[in-house]
């Protein structure tokens, strides 16, 4: 039976189907890890994880010391789009597959990301709290920025950053976008750089990959650029922003304002941001409702029994598309 890894706590239903289909061994249970990992290294076939979101806060990087562990290792199934916390790159050198969630979880996210749009642009959760704390009694709540007329800058134009993008044409918006390289079959005004998009928009929204290339890559010279009426949005990964940088733009009016469903050090959130009217802060949940977390879980589990029956993977990452099998 094939022997499965699980390094960090899915959800119990993934973990029960799981059980029910292979062996499976639950590191985060075990007292001493070491010495479990000691005992069934030569065996797993599969480890399974996901960031810390989806893992009830836990975070695991199965990064090339630890994929080298496991010497019948031939798959990584992560639970989630983003798959930053597993060495991608070096799996695929091995000939070992790493599978991820993509599609099933696009249209979610990109409504989390314009709800972000709307509450950051008109201030609907500050209006709310001044009406529930008896304000407008005294008075109708200040006049907000608009959504008419502005450009939206998509940083990452991928499955989701189309989708976000779709969703800012429906409501007026123009649309630009940078990404790795420019995209022969989309129309909108392209950017080389993420400074160069920011000076060209109103609101820059952050869909691009998390991981060490991306890390910081909206720093301070970027907000500057975006500028005293831009607006920041990331729903990709709390690691792509300059944490520092953004407080300090928020607070000095280098910007003017920011929604952010995630952040660099989940669960937890820098202190600074709390204290800031400015900025609408959302505790990850861009993909959390009940059917999409459900069809991300099928998928999870499709990639793994297509594995263990020899069938083709669903949804393979780039890094193991496009490496060449390894030397026999």
């Amino acid at each position: 039976m094939t022997e499965i890894l699980m390094p960090v706590r899915l959800s119990d239903s993934i973990a029960a189907t799981l059980a029910s289909r292979y062996t499976l061994h639950r590191l985060w249970e075990a007292k001493d890890q070491q010495t479990l990992l000691a005992d069934i290294a030569p065996r797993i076939e599969a480890i399974v994880t996901a960031g810390s979101i989806l893992a009830s806060g836990m975070s695991f990087m199965v990064d090339a010391a630890f994929i080298q562990r496991f010497p019948k290792l031939k798959l990584i199934a992560n639970h989630g789009v983003g798959y930053d916390t597993i060495d991608a790159a070096f799996a695929a050198t091995r000939g070992i597959m790493v599978t991820n969630t993509p599609d099933v979880l696009t249209e979610e996210t990109a409504d989390t990301a314009f709800g972000l749009v709307l509450n950051t642009v008109r201030e609907f959760p500050a209006a709310e709290r001044y009406l529930r704390a008896g304000q407008w009694l005294g008075g109708p709540y200040r006049l907000t920025a608009s959504l008419r007329g502005n450009t939206m800058g998509i940083l990452g134009l991928g499955r989701i950053g189309k989708a976000i993008a779709k969703r800012g044409e429906a409501f007026g918006l123009r649309i630009a976008y940078c990404g790795r390289s420019q995209q022969a079959d989309v129309d909108y005004p392209y950017y080389a750089t993420p400074q160069a998009l920011a000076a060209a928009c109103d609101i820059l929204v952050v869909a691009a990959p998390g991981g060490v290339q991306t890390r910081n890559i909206i720093d301070a010279e970027v907000l500057k650029a975006l500028g005293p009426r831009g607006f920041l949005i990331n729903i990709a990964r709390g690691t792509l922003v300059d944490e520092p940088a953004l407080i300090a733009a928020l607070r000095d009016g280098t910007i003017a304002g920011a929604g952010l469903d995630v952040f660099a050090q989940e669960p937890k959130v820098p202190d600074a941001f709390l204290s800031l009217d400015n900025v609408v802060l959302l505790p990850h949940v861009g993909s959390a409702s009940i059917e999409t977390r459900q069809a991300m879980a099928d998928l999870l589990i499709a990639n793994v029994d297509a594995y263990a029956t020899g069938g083709q993977l669903l949804t393979p990452v780039a890094e193991c598309m496009l490496a060449r099998p390894p030397e026999q």
